[in-house]
C-alpha cells in the first residue's frame, strides 16, 4: 500500500537526517519506486539490499536544490519527471511555547528574529513526505525532547502544499 510505503519512506529520510544531527540545512528527497529504480540501474541491488515490500520507495537526496532561493521559491521553481513518484523534504525550525506568542511582533521579519533569540524557543525537524497521488505524511522532532515523533497527513500541511505544486503535471 503506497500510504504505508510513504510513512516509512519518510521514517527512512528523518532517521538519515538525524544521524548527522543538529543545524542541518534543508534537504530534499526524490521517492522513487525502488523496483523501477532496481530495474534501471540492477547495480544498486547490493547497496539497496535484496528485498523490499512491493510498493517500497527509495530517496534520492538532490543536493543544493535551494540555489540561493528561499525555501518557498525554490519549491515554486522545481518539477519533478515522471519517474518520481513523490518528494520528501526536511526542514528545521524554531518556534515558541504558546504562552509566549502573543508577545511576537507583527512583522514577519522581526517575527522570525524574536523567536531565533527568545530564550524559551525550541527547535523542531519537520520531514513531510508527498506522493503524486495526494497522499502526505510528516513527522516532527523536538530537539530538546529527541525521544519523541510527533506524526500524521495534516502535520505540515503548508509544507505539504508546496511540495504537492512540485509535482503537478
Amino acid at each position: 500500500m503506497l500510504s504505508d510505503a510513504l510513512a516509512a519512506a519518510v521514517l527512512d529520510v528523518e532517521r538519515h537526517v538525524g544521524q548527522a544531527g543538529w543545524d542541518q540545512p534543508n534537504r530534499l528527497f526524490a521517492l522513487v519506486p525502488t523496483a523501477e529504480l532496481l530495474a534501471a540501474a540492477p547495480e544498486l541491488a547490493a547497496q539497496l539490499g535484496a528485498e523490499h515490500p512491493e510498493g517500497h520507495l527509495s530517496s534520492i537526496e538532490q543536493e543544493d536544490f535551494h540555489n540561493g532561493l528561499s525555501l518557498f521559491e525554490a519549491l515554486a521553481h522545481l518539477a519533478w519527471p515522471p519517474t518520481v513518484a513523490g518528494c520528501v523534504l526536511s526542514v528545521e525550525r524554531a518556534f515558541l511555547p504558546a504562552q509566549y506568542e502573543s508577545d511576537l511582533p507583527e512583522d514577519p521579519d522581526e517575527a522570525s528574529e524574536a523567536v531565533a533569540n527568545h530564550p524559551h524557543r525550541q527547535e523542531l525537524r519537520v520531514v513531510t513526505g508527498v506522493l503524486r497521488t495526494g497522499e502526505r505524511h510528516a513527522v516532527a522532532r523536538v530537539r530538546s525532547d529527541q525521544t519523541q515523533l510527533l506524526g500524521g497527513e495534516d502535520l505540515a500541511p503548508g509544507l505539504s502544499t508546496a511540495l504537492l505544486a512540485t509535482l503537478s503535471d
